[in-house]
This record gives C-alpha cells, sequence and structure tokens, in this order.
C-alpha cells in the first residue's frame, strides 16, 4: 500500500468515526433545543384564549426571547472557541431547561414577557456555538453535511413536537391545562442531556482519546492545514472581520431569511388553524409535512453541494422556492386545498437554505475571526425572531387578514436570496493553490 492510499484509508475511517461519534448525539441535542424553542407556537392555540392575549400581545411575547437571546451570541461562541464547548453547551440546556418548565406557569402577560426574556438569555449562543464545535472536528469538505446532519434537528423536532404538542394539548392533570404540560414536560430533557454534555463531547480533536493516535493526528493535521490556507489568504481579526463586506451581506441576507421564517414558524399553526378551521390535533398533524419536506431537502442539497463544491446556488434556490410559495399563496388563499399545500410546500423548502449557508463563513474565516463572526450573523439575525413575528401579530391586527403576513414572508425570502446572489465565495485550499478571492 502506497503512503498516498494509507492516508486515504486513514482520513475514511477518522471521517466516519467522527461522524458516528458525535453527529447522534448533536443532532439529539439540537432536536430538544427546536422542540423548546417552538413549543410556544403549538401553547398558543390554547394559551391565548386562556390567558386572553390578543396576536399583538403573543408576537411580542415570542420577540422577547430574542432581544435578550442576541446579547450573548458572540461572547458565547467565543467562549466556544477558546475555553470549552461542551461546559458551556451544557450550562446552556440546563438553565434553558429550568426556563421552560417555568413558563409553564405564567398566569399573565408581564410574566410571559418575562419568561421569554429569560428564555433568551439562557439560550443565547447555543447555535453558533455549535457550529463552532463541529468545525473543531469537521474539515471544510465534509462540513456542508455535518452541519445538514445537525440542521435536520430542526424539521425533525416538528417531526416529533407536532404530534406530541397534538397530544398534550388535550390532556388535563392535576388542574394544569394541556399547554402549560407542554412546557413542563418539554424541558426536563434539556436539563438530563445537559448534565450528559459534560460527559459525553471533547472539546477538541487533540484530546479524544476515544480516536486512535493515527487517526487523531490525521485529523489535527488536516484542520492545521486548513487553517494555514485561509490564513495566506487573509488572516482576519475580529474587527476586520466584522467589516468584511461578504459578511455584511451574509448579516442582512441572513437577518431577512430569520425574519420571515421565524414569523412563520412561530405562525404556523395559527395560519393552519385559521385557514383550515381544524381540530388542534388535524392542524399538528398536518405540520408533519413541512418536517418531512426538510429533512430530504437538507440532506439532499448538502450532499449536493459537498460534491459540487458550490455553496452560493445551493443556498440561495431553496430561499427563492419557499418565496415563490408564499407568493403564490396570496391569490390562493381562498382555495383551501391550494393554499395549504402551498403554505406547507413554503414552509418545508425553507429548511434547505439552513445548513449550505452556515458553510460560507467557514470558507472566510477561522479560529476566533469565525466564531465571533458566527456570534455576529446569528444575534444580528436574531432580530429578526423580534421583528418577524411581530410584524406578522401586527399585520393580522391591522388587517384582520393573513394575506399581508404571506406577502411579507414572501417578500423577506426572495430579498434574502438575492443578497446571496451577489456574494463571490470560494473554498480557501482552491483559492490558496493560485485564484485570488473576490
Amino acid at each position: 500500500m502506497t503512503l498516498t492510499s494509507h492516508l486515504a484509508e486513514l482520513g475514511i475511517r477518522a471521517r466516519r468515526r467522527i461522524a458516528y461519534r458525535l453527529i447522534p448525539f448533536v443532532f439529539l441535542i439540537y432536536v430538544v433545543n427546536y422542540i423548546d424553542r417552538v413549543n410556544v407556537s403549538f401553547a398558543n392555540l390554547r394559551m391565548s384564549a386562556d390567558l386572553g392575549f390578543s396576536d399583538r400581545v403573543y408576537g411580542l411575547g415570542v420577540g422577547m426571547f430574542y432581544l435578550t437571546y442576541v446579547l450573548f451570541e458572540i461572547p458565547g461562541a467565543v467562549i466556544v472557541e477558546r475555553w470549552s464547548a461542551r461546559k458551556w453547551i451544557a450550562r446552556i440546556m440546563i438553565s434553558w431547561g429550568i426556563v421552560t418548565i417555568l413558563t409553564g406557569f405564567v398566569h399573565s402577560a408581564a410574566q410571559f414577557y418575562t419568561a421569554r426574556f429569560f428564555l433568551g438569555l439562557a439560550e443565547a449562543s447555543f447555535f453558533p456555538g455549535m457550529i463552532v464545535y463541529l468545525t473543531h472536528w469537521f474539515c471544510s469538505r465534509d462540513r456542508g453535511r455535518a452541519i445538514a446532519c445537525m440542521y435536520t434537528a430542526v424539521p425533525t423536532a416538528s417531526l416529533i413536537g407536532s404530534p406530541l404538542a397534538g397530544w398534550l394539548l388535550g390532556v388535563h392533570w392535576w388542574s394544569l391545562t394541556g399547554w402549560r404540560w407542554l412546557f413542563i414536560l418539554e424541558g426536563i430533557p434539556a436539563i438530563v442531556l445537559g448534565i450528559v454534555t459534560i460527559f459525553y463531547l471533547t472539546d477538541w480533536p487533540s484530546q479524544a482519546r476515544w480516536l486512535p493516535a493515527d487517526e487523531r493526528e490525521w485529523l489535527v493535521g488536516e484542520l492545521q492545514t486548513e487553517l494555514q490556507a485561509k490564513k495566506k489568504i487573509r488572516d482576519h481579526t475580529i474587527l476586520q472581520a466584522f467589516c468584511d463586506r461578504r459578511v455584511l451581506l451574509l448579516i442582512a441576507a441572513f437577518f431577512l431569511a430569520i425574519s420571515g421564517n421565524l414569523g412563520n414558524i412561530y405562525w404556523i399553526p395559527t395560519f393552519v388553524k385559521r385557514l383550515s378551521g381544524f381540530s388542534d390535533r388535524a392542524v399538528t398533524s398536518l405540520l408533519i409535512i413541512p418536517a418531512l419536506i426538510g429533512i430530504a431537502g437538507m440532506l439532499i442539497n448538502g450532499w449536493h453541494s459537498d460534491k459540487r463544491a458550490e455553496r452560493r446556488l445551493h443556498t440561495a434556490i431553496p430561499l427563492v422556492a419557499a418565496g415563490l410559495m408564499y407568493g403564490l399563496l396570496i391569490p390562493a388563499r381562498h382555495d383551501f386545498p391550494l393554499a395549504i399545500s402551498f403554505l406547507l410546500l413554503g414552509s418545508g423548502f425553507f429548511y434547505a437554505f439552513l445548513p449550505l449557508f452556515w458553510s460560507m463563513p467557514t470558507m472566510i474565516l477561522s479560529e476566533s475571526a469565525a466564531a465571533a463572526t458566527f456570534g455576529l450573523i446569528n444575534s444580528i439575525a436574531q432580530l429578526g425572531g423580534f421583528a418577524g413575528p411581530y410584524v406578522i401579530g401586527f399585520l393580522n391586527d391591522r388587517t384582520h387578514s393573513l394575506t399581508a403576513s404571506f406577502g411579507f414572508i414572501a417578500l423577506v425570502y426572495v430579498a434574502a436570496a438575492s443578497l446571496i446572489l451577489g456574494l463571490r465565495i470560494r473554498d480557501p485550499l482552491q483559492a490558496s493553490q493560485g485564484s485570488k478571492l473576490e
């Protein structure tokens, strides 16, 4: 066996072992995270009526989460890079689980706002921290698939959370209504998994005793080679990264996309309910469809993007498709089968955008600059989590119709896709071999 073939075989073994060890657990904790993040949208099928909340009150409460969520995005991502991913992620999970449970006991708008405020504070930097963590273990050629596998947790959370919410909304135990049990029971797994995280995850490849020595050395060498290739092109400081035109375009695009997506996420049970008049159980069952579309779209798009070594079009096309579905929903809104089809397809198509978007900053930046930029992009974009739900609540109250909300979602998706299509980003290893990065 030649040295080249030996190294190739060694690399295959190492990549497979790392994927089997890390991806299932990362996937699991992100499922729990996303179920806890969006369970308020299912709870709202009963909560607002029980507590006397208007659409605007609910939209403001949902958005309150994001005001505090953004505060620790950047420092939290840097903490993961410079200190310990497993300890920081464990802290996040345990604290958000506790706050989620307490949300089940709110009785007023002020208490709802307070619970959402502290939930955002507890959960801040979880997502960028996970992205940073994956960059410690997966080289650029595998990163699209790795992030896609993690991101399939988002539609999977809907797949699990929708029927679970439909069942819990119908229970009434110990004088507590179902929507309260939704928060209480879904907060417990986060606390349990937060404790497990401390013992299961490994911060750096050099510390991985579960990797054979030759595989550990191979991975450290590959990641170091990639790091040096980026530095040859340009070694960004954190401030330089924040001022990079491409980073600014990514921030704007992600803000627009997340404004539409989180507006949709927190309102789609209500959208389906008002379009169809179906029962809570039927509504939550229908929402399994976009989850299935999303899982397939993420995996196929991530695989195809890695195969073609192309990110920009693979990121923009799902946004255009989702925006088109919401645009077509406006003239079709009175035709129930057609309207529901467009709504579910638009929700499902969006998911394929997410993992490929996050593979693009890793092609520009490295180390602390990359970690801080992940936090910056996500923190500013998550302000869309305040803007999107509140704008939709405002439009619903003002127009007494869903039409304006559908138009808003379509518009921001297409605008985000346009910004991404204006980017010029190439693989750093290719660029370091003589091509100048635009």
